[in-house]
């Protein structure tokens, strides 16, 4: 599923009262974020220079262009950042943006429908994919995005095949005891 355009970070809240606000920053390297010129907003009509100065606890410390007091920078909390895809460089062997798999279909090796990708998550042990509206399970499910949990993303084929861990549906340890 492409966009034309990518998330790349969300203003988290404001920092101090000159107007920096914090970036929760979704790129390999969160300062990177002010790397891609303009960003623009959810519907693409407001364009938005966004200049990384340091990271802290977790977050890019950055300022907005016209973003001048706290005021201000209250006023775009939770303001979501997007760069056209064609800013972005191109993926290599074995990789993807996250937002190509968002809506995919996921089915397990066996046939199985898990239903779409919803999402991605990060709780701080790795990368969660998020499946939801499967025959397989009546509700969202959370596997690891491991080579062993998603053994093939195929981007152009519209799907990825997953091979969930035992326990992930109800049975699933007595059914793997019982083979």
């Amino acid at each position: 599923m492409r966009n034309d355009r990518v998330l790349l970070g969300i203003v988290a809240a404001p920092h101090g009262v000159r107007g920096l606000v914090r970036i929760r920053s979704f790129t390999e390297d969160p300062m990177a974020i002010a790397s891609y010129g303009t960003l623009s907003d959810e519907t693409g009509s407001r364009r938005y220079r966004v200049e990384a100065l340091s990271t802290a606890k977790g977050a890019v410390l950055a300022r907005i262009e016209g973003v001048a007091d706290r005021n201000a920078a209250e006023a775009v909390r939770g303001l979501k950042l997007y760069v056209e895809r064609s800013a972005l460089p191109a993926t290599g062997d074995r990789e993807w943006y996250e937002a190509d798999l968002v809506g995919l279909p996921a089915v397990g090796r066996d046939g199985r429908d898990w239903g779409k990708v919803m999402a991605f998550h990060d709780f701080g042990a790795g990368l969660m994919l998020e499946v939801s509206g499967g025959s397989a399970s009546r509700n969202a499910v959370m596997l690891p995005f491991t080579d062993e949990a998603v053994p093939e993303v195929d981007v152009d084929g519209g799907r990825i095949v997953v091979d969930p861990p035992a326990g992930v549906l109800a049975g699933g340890e007595a059914k793997e005891a019982q083979e």
